[in-house]
């Protein structure tokens, strides 16, 4: 069995093998994150439900983009590849960006281990990462580099730039959502003004590239699908973006106002 987009197309068991490989960081995630809580509880140091909930479900959305009915539709229908995108590089990053992972892997790792990764957080390529003009160029920019050039049509036509195309755009938009919103703890804290000129600067861009494909559809997309994939990544992109904003503007408030010690924690209580 052969998935045909335009001219190109992907073998079944390419497909199959694509699957796998894509479903197996999301399922290393969620039992890593479920030891790192077990140990944490071992340690008796309690942690939020709602996070494990977020993790969970974010997993499980990244996993539905990669894997199943959606991901094989998303082969040969644009429109449901948009909504694989929406989710793979916007939706389940924030949820997971939101479950706090790095402050539950220092309560869980010993004492030598945490310091290990701390100073790993505090290098510089880490920092040229997770820095946010960089980090949207990596996620819009490349956004734009898929939609505007080729590599869309290509990345159905070779193995290997299919999977590094799923996940750039998961890591991107992990990347892209933690330099915007600090959850865990941040060796290199960028101000908030300067992250909300570039996130503002990045949703514009997300915008105009959502427009652009309105109006002019990848290679092999028919102008209907590309219409109604253009839209989704408006909308849908719009009402995920102004979650990230609603919490960098809560985060900006809480820091402006005066507040007792007392009140201060070890990670965002959102």
């Amino acid at each position: 069995m052969r998935h045909h987009h335009g001219g190109s197309s992907i073998a079944g068991g390419e497909f199959l093998f694509t699957q796998i490989l894509l479903s197996l960081p999301f399922i290393v995630g969620l039992a890593v994150y479920g030891t790192a809580l077990y140990i944490s509880k071992k340690k008796e140091r309690e942690w939020p439900l709602f996070r494990s909930i977020l993790w969970t479900i974010g997993s499980v959305l990244g996993l539905v983009s990669v894997s199943g009915p959606l991901a094989q539709r998303a082969l040969t229908d644009f429109t449901a590849h948009m909504t694989g995108h929406l989710l793979l590089g916007m939706l389940a990053p924030l949820l997971m960006v939101l479950a706090a992972p790095m402050t539950l892997a220092l309560r869980a790792l010993p004492v030598q281990e945490a310091k290990w990764m701390t100073k790993l957080l505090r290098t510089w390529p880490v920092r040229i990462v997770t820095d946010p003009l960089a980090a949207s160029l990596l996620n819009v920019g490349g956004l734009w580099l898929l939609y505007t050039t080729d590599a869309y049509a290509l990345m159905h036509q070779s193995l290997w730039l299919h999977i590094f195309i799923h996940l750039h755009v998961f890591i991107a938009g992990y990347l892209f959502t933690v330099s915007m919103i600090y959850i865990d703890p941040v060796a290199h804290r960028r101000s908030y003004l300067y992250r909300a000129v570039v996130l503002i600067t990045a949703l514009a861009g997300h915008g105009i590239l959502s427009k652009y494909i309105y109006g002019n559809p990848p290679e092999g997309v028919p102008a209907e699908q590309a219409e109604a994939g253009g839209m989704l990544m408006y909308y849908g992109g719009d009402a995920i973006d102004l979650v990230i904003i609603f919490i960098l503007c809560l985060h900006w408030y809480r820091t402006a106002r005066p507040r007792p010690l007392k009140e201060k924690t070890n990670y965002q209580t959102i």
